[in-house]
């Protein structure tokens, strides 16, 4: 769900319920205090301050209350894209997400992955010349400043490949069947 900063953790595995209360707490045992756990609290761990506004804290419980229904919607816009620009995809012109049998889909974002660089930019500049934000995802990680001389120096190239190639089409809840219709013609 978005709601801009903040947002939800769930847990489903109990080894890392504590420490997720530690991060929350902003790397303290302050949880365990209030609790009667401990008699004193102080900082145990890592940690930072997530914890959202009231009224961003609002908007997420009113996209949780309609969660079913904006799921279906979102799916329905993914699965619009990619009937729609499947035939285009077949030709070459660019992949499609794969989602394994394994797997399933929250329809979080709709991306292709282009052939080249250069594609990418060049249909992320006509896109955005007829009026469609389209954006490429984010850096390889290996490649930020702060991580470049962190890595084992491993040959990364499908990181770089995707970072490279990849864009995000438009989605979100109130993206309606015409916009879709346009964006692929325009993929055209």
């Amino acid at each position: 769900m978005l709601s801009g900063e903040g947002g939800m953790l769930v847990i489903n595995d109990e080894r890392f319920i504590h420490r997720a209360e530690i991060i929350w707490e902003k790397g303290t045992n302050r949880a365990e205090f209030f609790r009667g756990e401990v008699n004193k609290y102080g900082w145990v761990d890592t940690g930072s301050s997530f914890l959202p506004s009231e009224i961003i804290a609002a908007f997420l419980w009113a996209q949780l209350e309609n969660l079913d229904k904006i799921q279906a919607k979102r799916k329905q816009i993914w699965m619009a894209y990619y009937e729609r620009l499947k035939p285009l995809a077949e030709k070459g012109n660019f992949k499609l997400p794969n989602i394994p049998e394994s797997a399933t889909n929250n329809a979080h974002m709709f991306y292709l992955v282009c052939n080249s660089l250069e594609e990418r930019t060049e249909l992320i500049s006509n896109l955005k010349a007829n009026g469609i934000l389209a954006v490429f995802h984010y850096l390889s990680l290996h490649t930020s400043e702060f991580y470049k001389d962190k890595h084992d120096g491993r040959d990364l190239r499908n990181c770089d490949r995707f970072a490279d190639c990849l864009v995000r089409l438009p989605l979100y809840f109130e993206l309606m069947e015409i916009n879709i219709i346009g964006i692929v013609n325009n993929l055209k």
